[in-house]
């Protein structure tokens, strides 16, 4: 019987790579270690994108090797596709969330911080626009607040990541179906306990006015039957321990409320925290985000196998930390996990992709390419467009 790795895992200062802390991580081993198979190229009904905020190949298989073993694969592992991709911004060779997530709904390069925002000034048209504009059902999921920088750059045009409250704002008029996360400070007036907004705006009686079902539990999402939802499930990001509801719960609910339309549904799903924990240096953080992310990854596939018109792509928007793997000089099977910056790199990032016409994420690409590509399958017309 293969002996199976045994993890430390081990926190290291950037400025003189000396440990700060050290812990021992028992690993599991699974059961999964076959590939899903490649589907035949057909019209594509839905597209379901995940992003793993701050998570590249380290994020990945540290993960791996704790959550189901050495010889095993994740969820998101069994996906047919893989190719790679820069990330770089037009204001820096690191990029931010705002930029990385804006080149992936535009399509376009903008400076860190600018959230569906170019440049020069001018806003530019989301893949989640171009799908309303199609008729689809549309849907944000994120373990964050909601009106953070991933999901912001879809549906809503600011010149900063900061102005989350603004950003409340255009959610409220983008027409979104669905929006499931934490950030209820955003939503709600200055005169309400936990708020962070400077006025007396109550945006969720606005959605509610709107026909929205607004959710504060797992349980209310759990028992809602609504068409349009506003989860807010914490003031801030979802916790991250014992979290109520898991990333799996809101990606189900997400699905099934927004599969009930004729033409389809755009939906996009982060994993948010697995950045933060990068960013604490925290590695059984981030293998705890890694296992909800992945937890979700699961379900999505599940429905998109049954499905057969779902297009699932997944991908980061950087990587956090300089999260690498060495062996133990005293046993071969020990790893270090070293850390080399408590902030974002240039290092590309792995992209997946699973179902029809899945077989376009190959190879290398620039950020950009993933909305182009996607605009592209699902005729949408003509991609990338700057408003004023």
């Amino acid at each position: 019987m293969k002996r199976l790795l045994s993890l430390i895992i081990i926190a290291v200062v950037a400025a003189n790579c000396q440990p700060k802390s050290q812990v021992e991580v028992p690993i599991s081993k699974g059961t999964n270690t076959e590939m899903l198979p490649l589907v035949a190229d057909k019209p594509i009904k839905n597209v379901i994108l995940l992003i793993a905020d701050g998570t590249g190949l380290g994020q990945i298989s540290t993960g791996q090797l704790n959550l189901v073993g050495a010889d095993d694969y994740l969820a998101l592992q069994t996906m047919p596709i893989t190719g790679i991709v820069k990330t770089h911004s037009s204001s820096s060779l690191i990029t931010d969330s705002a930029a990385g997530a804006t080149a992936y709904s535009c399509g376009q390069k903008t400076d860190n911080g600018m959230i569906g925002y170019l440049p020069d000034g001018t806003h530019c048209k989301t893949l989640l626009e171009l799908a309303i504009d199609k008729g689809m059902k549309t849907g944000l999921v994120a373990t964050s607040t909601i009106t953070h920088a991933t999901p912001a750059s879809f549906a809503a045009h600011v010149e900063s990541r900061r102005d989350e409250d603004v950003i409340a704002e255009h959610f409220l008029e983008s027409n979104t179906d669905v929006f499931l996360g934490g950030g209820r400070s955003f939503f709600i007036p200055q005169t309400e306990e936990g708020s962070r907004r400077s006025d007396d705006f109550n945006l969720v009686e606005k959605f509610e006015e709107k026909g929205y079902s607004y959710l504060q539990t797992a349980e209310e999402l759990k028992a809602t039957n609504g068409d349009k939802l506003l989860g807010l499930f914490a003031d801030g990001g979802l916790d991250s321990e014992n979290r109520t509801p898991t990333l799996a719960e809101m990606t189900d609910k997400a699905i099934s409320t927004l599969n009930n339309n004729e033409n389809g549904f755009f939906l996009m799903i982060e994993g948010s925290q697995i950045d933060w924990g990068g960013h604490g240096n925290d590695s059984e953080y981030v293998i705890r985000e890694v296992k909800d992310f992945d937890d979700a990854v699961k379900r999505v596939l599940e429905f998109a196998q049954k499905d057969g018109e779902t297009l699932v792509v997944l991908t980061a928007d950087h990587e956090t930390g300089g999260l690498t793997m060495m062996t133990d000089s005293e046993d071969p099977h020990t790893l270090q996990v070293n850390w080399v910056t408590d902030y974002h790199t240039g290092v590309p990032i792995p992209l997946m992709a699973y179902g029809p016409h899945a077989i376009k994420f190959t190879g290398w690409q620039d950020n950009t390419d993933v909305g182009i590509k996607i605009a592209e399958l699902m005729n949408f017309g003509e991609f990338p467009i700057n408003l004023e």
